[in-house]
């Protein structure tokens, strides 16, 4: 069987899942534009790499986050 051109690419509840947050915070974050995603037949696709790099710098925490100082 035929790889699915759709191996590389997560739905908006898988992606959440491995975040660990609600779909639907993911969903504000997509339409913030802090993460990437496609629009496909009503669903909201997001890059696996893409996910990977967002998920290092994310901070699922509420509230504000310290600001790192260099001195």
């Amino acid at each position: 069987m035929p790889d699915s051109p759709f191996d590389d690419y997560l739905d908006l509840v898988e992606a959440a899942r491995e975040l660990g947050i609600h779909p639907q915070s993911l969903r504000r974050l997509i339409k913030q534009g802090r993460l990437g995603a496609h629009l496909f037949a009503g669903k909201y696709l997001i890059e696996r790499d893409k996910l990977d790099m967002f998920k290092s710098n994310y901070d699922p925490r509420p509230g504000r986050k310290p600001i790192r100082r260099l001195l």
